[in-house]
Formats: C-alpha cells, structure tokens, sequence
C-alpha cells in the first residue's frame, strides 16, 4: 500500500528565524490561509509565550477555521521546576491549538553544556511536559534536538529520549538534524535502524541546509521510513535555511509517487511560493527549483529547438503541475526556434523563413552585445517584436529632456525634470519634480501624456535597478538600468542602456509606458507621429 505523507509547514515560526525576515500578524494570518488552501497538514504558527505577535496569531488564527491543525511551538519545562508552574506551558495549552510541538534536547552534550543538567533530570522534562499537554487534550509532536549528532555521538541516550516521549504519550517522534550537518547515507541508516526498532513509533524529519542538504536529507529519511516532513516555503529559516517545502513536495509526489498533497493542490505551489515571497519582502532566487522563474526558462539555441518538438528534451516535469509555464529566453545566444517560440507566445506572426525573422535575430544580439539584456526585460523585449511586426504605433516624438540637481547646505537635494515632446503636431513641454532625477523625469513625462492617455494612472513604477557593465571604466562606465512597472492586473519589466545613467533610465521608462498603452487609443486626437528616435533605436 502505498503511504501517504503528512506535511508540517514551520514557515510561521522557524521560518522567521531567518535573516531579514520579520512578519507581522496579518502576515502570519495570511500566509497560513494560503498554506491551508495548498493543502499541508500542520501549520506551526509560533510560540504564544514569546511576543505580542504571536499571541495575537493564536487568538485570530481560530476565527479563519482552516482546515490544517494550528500548532503551538515551545519548550519542555524548566530544570528543577513542576510543569503546572511553568508559564510557558500553561500559554501552549491555553492557546486553543489542536496541536503542540515541544522541543527537547536528544544530544547529551547539549544537556551538560547548554541545558547544564542531568542526563535523568533532561527526560524527566521531556516526560512530564508531554503528559502535561496530552493530558489538556493535545496532540503532541516531540522535536528531538540534534538527534543525528546525538546518535552518533550517544546512541543509547538519544533512542532513551525518543522512547521517554513516546512512553509520555507523544504522537510524532520528529528526528531533527539542527545543526545541518548530517550526511543523507547517514541520516537514511539512521532512520532505518529506528524503524526496525520501533515499528508502532510515527516518525518525522525536521533537517536544516547548512550542507545544502536539507531536501536531500528530508527524502532520505522518508524513503527510510519516516511519515511526516517538517520545512517551510522557499526554505527560509536560521543560518542557511531549512528543507524547502517547494521542493520536498513535488519530488514526493511527482518523483517518489508517494501523495503528500491532494493532485489538484499541487499546482497551487507557484503562486504559493511567490505570496509568501512578497509578503515576507525576500527576493525569490530565479533558480529556485521547480517554482523559480528560470525553473524551464530555454536560452541554448538547441535546446529551445529540441523543445518545441517535445517539452520532455529538456524538461524532467510539465511545468505547469507545480503551477509553472515554459518561458523561452531571447538573448545573444538564442537561435530562430528561440525567437520563433516567442512571438508565439505573444500571439505574433513571424515567418521562420523571412527576412524579418533574421533582421530582428541580428538586431537583437546587436544590440545585447551593446549591453542591453531581454531576458530580464519582457516588455521592452516585446516592443521590438511588434516593432518588427508595424504593430506599435508611436505615443509621442521626442525632443529633449533637461535635468536640474540641486543640493544646498543643510537642504535636502531637489530634483526637478524638463520635458519637451511633439504629441500629433502640438508641442508640449512640461516639467516635474521628484525624488530623484528618474522619479522627476516619470512625473515630467505623465504630466505630458495623461492628457491623452489617463490610463497611466493606474500604473507606476514598481523597481529599479542598475547594473555597471564594465567596472573598468569606473565613472566613465556604460550602465544597463532594468525597471519594472506594474497597474492593477500585470507587471512588467523594461531595459536602457547608455553611458550615462539618465538616458538609460530614461529609455526604460519610456518602454514602461509604451507597453503600458500597447493597443490603447488615445483620448485626444493624436495625428500619426514620426519615428521616434528612442529607445533601440540609436
């Protein structure tokens, strides 16, 4: 029969022992909505005796009635102390959680230098607090701290502390390798020897990356045996984080074949992932397995050619179970089949065979060894298709933009921009003020067109970025500048490059704004406008 594996998600608590990542209780809340509709088991959302955050999750985590059990985070009892006067505790059992996870040490080099107690004195704290909380009605999962470098520095005591919390009543043994250290041979033997010694124990498997082996590690343990994995999304947590659920479940399900998610959840891990991304404000690396965006991004001229016949060339999953797409990535590399592949995408027409199709090849890697770079600038990458294609038609001609950047003692610095434009035979020059010479320009350039495209309203711009393309030339350096835009229903990214930071942002955010407008018409009356000497086009 084939077993079913349960998942314990600590993005809510040890997640947030990472760097960098701090959530509020509204994040807490609506994280775990969207973790309960991916469909984990366990949602571990803190400790409610640590701070005011915490405290408030539990009192409004119970008004969401999610169907994953709520789990509070604590301790065993204090040394030398009963249970029932231990506050910690008490807050645990008071929460109005259906379940409990207590963490206690399993290494007894933690028990004599960190704990600085008896070996007999640590079970008697894992004993008692178990049979305190399953007495209250709770269920109970044990975290047995450092219980791989236990082992394998005291395998008699570490086993002696996983039989004292079962014996207490404890419903999961969670094998923990806290410091990361742990090789996967090493955790697999392990697992299976405890297996074999306690075949009515439900074992999980709690690992940290400190090796990079934190997924390697978790599998390890379930292919030996275990029945639940503990991690968080995106593999955030202390020092170099812990097993990544984004990549635990689908190698479960789709590599294993062993369910871990009801099917039609499993598609709900992108967009899982990327909220949780924006909620905790952390950069979500473009590589990430499975859920990154480059994830089954083809840039190889071959390998782009190779997929378009079959996908499984160059794929090991269809992108699109774990909520993923096929992205074809146009550079100096990319090939006809790439270029072809994306016009596709954009619903463009381009003849493999046709002149067009080479000229804008050649105009693209032209322009990609000037500097500019497509792959991270969709929509300036799609301009120059329908460039291509005569489909865009022009916004406005440009005539000339001045800067002025002044700076007073004891005064803050004072950008204002000037902007002259020639919009269906009328000239319009407009100024702005901002903070910043590129928040100056964006206003000077709105305060232009909103008069005949208000639907720039709705956008702004969302990211900026610039990147030095060659340090050698220091100041004197030409730079790329990337910005990203967004309105109420997309985002999207746009590129300029120029030895001088101005002009190249400048060209990016007049694609921003042209992309923006793709297919809009004017409210005004605007007469058919020269080519414009713009971006890509110097």
């Amino acid at each position: 029969m084939t077993r079913s594996i349960t998942i314990f998600d600590t993005t809510l608590r040890d997640g947030t022992q990472g760097e960098g990542i701090s959530l509020s209780a509204d994040d807490k809340l609506k994280i775990a909505v969207k973790l309960d509709e991916l469909g984990v088991h366990y949602i571990e959302g803190g400790n409610p005796g640590s701070n005011g955050k915490d405290v408030e999750f539990f009192r409004r985590v119970k008004e969401l009635n999610l169907r994953a059990k709520i789990v509070a985070f604590g301790s065993t009892r204090r040394k030398g102390a009963s249970v029932e006067d231990d506050e910690n505790l008490r807050l645990i059992a008071e929460s109005g959680v259906q379940a409990a996870s207590l963490v206690g040490k399993a290494w007894d080099f933690h028990v004599h230098t960190a704990l600085q107690t008896t070996p007999e004195e640590n079970l008697a704290m894992i004993g008692d607090s178990i049979a305190y909380l399953k007495h209250r009605g709770l269920e109970v999962l044990f975290d047995a701290e450092h219980f791989f470098d236990g082992y394998k520095n005291n395998r008699d005591y570490a086993k002696t502390v996983l039989r004292t919390a079962s014996e207490a009543g404890a419903d999961w043994l969670v094998l923990c390798d806290t410091n990361g250290g742990t090789m996967p041979h090493e955790i697999r033997e392990i697992v299976t020897a405890l297996a074999a010694e306690m075949p009515d124990a439900r074992l999980g498997i709690h690992t940290h990356n400190d090796c990079e082996l934190a997924v390697a590690n978790a599998l390890s343990a379930i292919s030996a045996g275990a029945l639940q994995v503990q991690g968080t999304i995106n593999g955030y947590g202390e020092r170099c984080g812990n097993a990544n659920l984004c990549s635990v479940i689908p190698n479960l399900q789709l590599k294993l074949n062993l369910p871990c998610l009801p099917e039609e959840k499993l598609a709900q891990l992108v967009p899982v992932a990327r909220y949780v991304s924006e909620i905790a404000n952390v950069h979500m690396p473009t590589g990430q397995p499975y859920v990154g965006s480059s994830a089954f991004a083809h840039k190889g001229g071959i390998h782009v050619s190779a997929i378009l016949r079959d996908s499984r060339t160059y794929e090991h999953i269809a992108p699109e179970l774990v909520g993923n797409k096929q992205r074809v990535l146009v550079s100096e590399l990319a090939g006809q089949s790439n270029l072809i592949s994306k016009a596709k995408e954009l619903g463009i027409e381009l003849d493999p065979k046709s002149p067009q199709a080479a000229e804008t090849i050649g105009r693209i890697k032209e322009l990609e060894h000037r500097g500019y770079q497509f792959e991270g600038a969709d929509a300036s990458l799609e301009l120059l298709l329908r460039e291509a294609g005569g489909e865009v038609r022009e916004l406005f001609v440009f005539e000339s933009f001045k800067m002025l950047v002044e700076k007073s003692a004891g005064k803050p610095v004072v950008s204002e921009a000037f902007v002259k434009l020639r919009i269906g035979g009328e000239s319009l020059y407009t100024a702005g003020e901002g903070n910043g010479p590129v928040n100056a320009l964006d206003n000077a350039l709105r305060k232009a067109l909103l008069q005949y495209y208000p639907q720039l309203t709705d956008m702004h711009l969302s990211d900026y970025k610039v990147r030095v393309l060659d340090d050698k030339e220091a100041t004197a350096s030409k730079v790329r500048v990337l910005i990203e835009s967004r309105d109420a229903e997309d985002v999207w990214s746009t590129v300029g490059v120029s030895g001088n930071v101005i002009e190249a942002s400048w060209e990016a955010l007049v694609d921003s704004m042209r992309y923006a407008l793709l297919g809009q018409e004017p409210a005004a009356s605007v007469a058919a406008a020269e080519p414009r000497p713009g971006l890509l086009n110097h």
